[in-house]
């Protein structure tokens, strides 16, 4: 099965699909927030906050592209896997780079969880203003690497939960020759 089988885009809610894990598009200090970060710890309840807070005490700040682990709470998964996109224009130089490190290092954190499904949001393309065309050719890239050498993961789902991110996406993913 070649790496484009594996990656499937699909528009709805992350936190009613069933997975192994759910990354979550976090900001650096895990506390929740707006958009699919206040959606995850609303619907997955206050056991993920209390972990957030365990990793921030322990941790300080979750560096950007950096991930971190918890329960999923009332999710439908066994595990978060909380990472922090970049901010567009804050780091010109590196977060392309950035970006692409929050999709490898949850697959790789996923993956040493013994994670089989996961699923992701659009990272950074909401309050972040990363341009959406540019985060799906990143996060596509991305993911087509680290599932090329690793066979652990079975299934990646790109969860859409707005169209215009959702057609890029299916756009992106199909007009490729493997």
């Amino acid at each position: 099965m070649n790496s484009s089988n594996k990656i499937e885009v699909v528009k709805g809610d992350i936190t009613k699909i069933e997975v192994d894990a759910i990354v979550n598009a976090a900001n650096s200090s895990l506390m929740g927030g707006g958009g699919v970060d206040g959606a995850i710890h609303r619907a997955g309840g206050p056991s993920i906050l209390e972990e957030c807070e365990t990793i921030i005490q322990k941790i300080g700040k979750l560096p950007t592209g950096e991930v971190a682990a918890t329960n999923a709470g009332n999710l439908p998964a066994k595990y978060v896997i909380h990472t922090v996109g970049p901010i567009y224009g804050r780091n010109p130089e590196k977060e392309n780079e950035l970006l692409a490190n929050c999709y490898s290092n949850a697959l790789k954190l996923a993956s040493e969880l013994n994670c089989r499904i996961v699923s992701f949001p659009n990272i950074s393309t909401g309050i972040y203003h990363f341009p959406k065309t540019t985060a799906a050719k990143i996060s596509l890239a991305a993911i087509r690497e680290f599932i090329a050498k690793n066979k652990t993961i079975e299934k990646v789902l790109l969860v859409c939960y707005d169209s215009e991110n959702y057609e890029i996406l299916k756009t992106e993913i199909s007009g490729k020759i493997y």
